[in-house]
């Protein structure tokens, strides 16, 4: 079978990404080529796709986690060799049968954390690192307040935060959902898209609020978000799945809060943090705080995982597969 790439050949929609045949790959120095067992894909991938976060150039390849087995290694690499099962997250070029990759971004695989997993949960917990222990950090006793606590990053974040002896508050869109992200731990849920979260969190606090709100939903929902912290809280946001964050009036900070806008793949642009923050993904995939896998697609079906993803329909992280 013929290796293949996926070509986003412009901003816009699932039918701008192309499948086509991969020439043939060696890798130069310090690098190493990489036969990919598994691609993640992130919301990310949806923001590099409509071309809220621009590649580049274009044509390109998106997608930026997998895991598989390294095939050759470059001059200069002494640490990987043929053979070695590795992953790596927070690189674009993912979207392929084969890729290059540096070997500095390449972590080894223990026996314990299967290609699949690894794929499907590397950079949701990288990200639940850094905002666990980086942005805020969260300890016992701490209420935090998750939203799409059954997604991908939302069902590692309430399964940290609970290790961390948080108190966690969870908002899903469905029933099906709630019962999911209860399943991971989640001590409290705000349940439908119309919920008033401000009041139902304030019940839920004894009018207190909480001390973090993490978001990734942006649109209208921070404002919410805001409004649902105890004096001195802080608001995350990372993510603007319901469209864009409006402006915000600076009122809303009063009594002390504070608004932080992460991005692991900025953070993690830094060689140390990405050191640091793939060592502890790993670690905590290995002790269980990994991602259900709720579809796998085949690289040739990559518009039609592009339209489940952006749907929002299903809860949990999705594969491609070459």
């Amino acid at each position: 079978m013929a290796d293949v790439v996926v070509k986003l050949e412009g901003p816009g929609g699932p039918e701008k990404l192309t499948v086509t045949e991969q020439e043939p790959l060696q890798p130069g120095n310090g690098e190493i080529l990489v036969r990919h067992e598994a691609i993640g894909m992130n919301f990310v991938d949806i923001y590099h796709r409509t071309g809220a976060y621009a590649l580049p150039a274009y044509p390109g390849v998106i997608g930026v986690e997998g895991a598989g087995i390294v095939e050759a290694v470059g001059p200069a690499v002494t640490a990987i060799r043929t053979g070695d099962r590795i992953a790596y997250t927070a690189t674009l070029g993912a979207y392929a049968t084969r890729r290059i990759l540096k070997a500095e971004r390449a972590f080894l695989l223990p026996q314990a954390v299967d290609s699949r997993t690894a794929a499907a949960s590397m950079l949701k917990a990288a990200t639940a690192y850094m905002l666990l222990h980086k942005t805020v950090c969260v300890g016992s006793g701490m209420t935090v307040l998750v939203h799409a606590a059954a997604g991908g990053l939302g069902a590692i974040l309430v399964r940290w935060a609970k290790d961390l002896g948080a108190i966690v508050i969870g908002t899903v869109s469905t029933p099906e959902k709630a019962h999911i992200a209860r399943s991971h731990g989640a001590d409290h849920l705000v349940i439908g898209r119309n919920a008033d979260l401000v009041s139902e969190v304030r019940a839920l606090t004894d009018g207190k609020g909480v001390d973090v709100v993490y978001d990734g939903i942006g649109g209208d929902t921070l404002v919410q978000s805001l409004r649902s912290l105890k004096p001195f809280g802080r608001a995350v946001t990372l993510g603007q799945a319901a469209g864009p964050v409006p402006p915000l009036n600076v009122e809303e900070l009063r009594q002390g809060k504070s608004l932080s806008h992460a991005s692991v793949i900025a953070f993690t642009a830094d060689p140390a943090n990405y050191r640091q923050a793939g060592e502890a993904a790993i670690a905590a995939i290995a002790r269980g705080l990994s991602s259900i896998i709720a579809a796998d697609y085949s690289l040739n079906d990559v518009q039609e995982a592009h339209r489940t993803l952006e749907s929002g329909r299903l809860a949990g992280s999705f594969l491609l597969l070459p």
